[in-house]
């Protein structure tokens, strides 16, 4: 199955994290530089990147910048952003599938953490309900 770059990091392939740590190592940028860029502290990026927590607006904009790529890019995957990891130029029929079976299984996955948030929303809830 090949992938084109727009599929890499697009909204139902890739979290924002995944974007920003895409972009950043595109731009030839370590963690530590861009935290330093950024007037952020690692572990504030670091969580960034694994979607841990999510910046500010005005760090957004920054990032956004400093990283050449869209803001829209970065939130969604559609615009103007990095480019995705070319493809190796001879591909085994086994290497394909595994590829499509990688690309089922993090749209699976996807799904599934969709609905733990969906199910911990509900827990939350019920939980306020409760303490009533």
């Amino acid at each position: 199955m090949a992938m084109d770059n727009q599929g890499w990091f697009s909204n139902e392939t890739a979290t924002f994290g995944d974007r920003l740590a895409g972009a950043r190592e595109a731009a030839g940028l370590t963690q530590e530089e861009m935290a330093r860029r950024l007037g952020v502290r690692l572990k504030t990026l670091q969580s960034w990147e694994d979607d841990l927590a999510e910046p500010r607006a005005n760090r957004l904009q920054m990032m956004a910048g400093m990283l050449n790529v869209s803001l829209r890019w970065l939130l969604t995957g559609e615009g103007e952003g990095a480019e995705g990891p070319s493809e190796p130029a001879i591909l085994t029929s086994e290497g394909r599938e595994a590829l499509a079976e990688l690309a089922r299984m993090r749209t699976q996955m996807l799904a599934l953490a969709q609905e733990m948030g969906q199910l911990e929303k509900r827990m939350r809830a019920l939980l306020r309900k409760e303490a009533e």
